[in-house]
């Protein structure tokens, strides 16, 4: 499978990224797919280019508010599943099923403007493709993390960043967290060789600094050891969405949004 890769702002790749090879089909047999993130909806396309952290979102429950500045997410082996084949990708095993479109690891900067920003754009192999998988990552001190670390030196041992303030004091949230995530997309996003297909990764950070009665979170008590770690750690993972979007509103397309 050829590969041409258009990198975004909003992408730091840790590593050179090589190659892919598929049996699916013939090389000159691939369609490009678009790859963007949101983190809220908005009425229509978003401006060109991406829309990167650095303007707050502001939330309050009646009693507290939290305004975030920034979110920064550490993640690896980002990839795309066919229909046909109901296992999940497995990197260690050379499969057809799954198509690969960054390895990592590599920054993302999420964006707070309303609308989706385009992050990447992939040839893959025209098909049916019905799940999004990738993983948060931690780096560590290991060989495949040694590029990446060398760039993003205060990212060792960290997976997730959120600064902003709370009740108008300053704060740094920190996570370790290490998850393998798998979102499905229904209807699956139909890839062909007649222009890209567009689909979205939706992050509903709105979420992540929340009780279950919707109270929101000091994200101080959330870090490492903090009495809210594992609620927070559990919003977040709970918090991804993918689907088609062809007009980047941040939006499911099949959703009427």
């Amino acid at each position: 499978m050829s590969r041409t890769i258009r990198l975004a702002g909003a992408l730091a790749l840790a590593a050179t990224l090589g190659a892919c090879d598929s049996s699916s089909g013939p090389a000159n047999q691939s369609a490009a797919v678009q790859l963007s993130l949101a983190t809220r909806a908005g009425p229509g396309l978003a401006p060109s280019g991406p829309q990167l952290s650095g303007v707050s979102v502001d939330y309050t429950d009646g009693l507290n508010t939290l305004s975030i500045t920034q979110v920064q997410m550490v993640v690896r082996e980002v990839e795309l599943k066919t229909v046909a084949d109901p296992a999940q990708c497995d990197p260690a095993v050379s499969d057809d099923t799954c198509e690969e479109l960054e390895s990592g690891p590599y920054l993302l900067d999420l964006p707070l403007s309303a609308g989706a920003s385009s992050v990447v754009t992939v040839d893959v192999v025209p098909g049916s493709y019905d799940e999004f998988e990738f993983k948060i990552h931690k780096p560590d001190d290991t060989a495949e993390n040694a590029a990446f670390l060398a760039i993003n030196p205060t990212f060792d041992g960290v997976s997730i960043r959120v600064t902003g303030t709370w009740n108008g004091v300053a704060f740094t949230y920190e996570s370790d967290l290490n998850a393998s995530q798998e979102v499905g997309m229904a209807p699956p996003l139909v890839v062909t060789d007649a222009g890209t297909s567009d689909f979205t990764l939706s992050v509903n950070i709105a979420t992540w600094f929340r009780t279950s009665g919707n109270m929101l979170i000091d994200p101080s008590t959330a870090n490492k050891g903090g009495a809210n770690e594992n609620t927070v750690k559990n919003n977040i993972e709970q918090s991804f969405d993918a689907f088609e979007d062809e007009n980047h509103n941040g939006g499911d397309d099949h959703s009427g949004s």
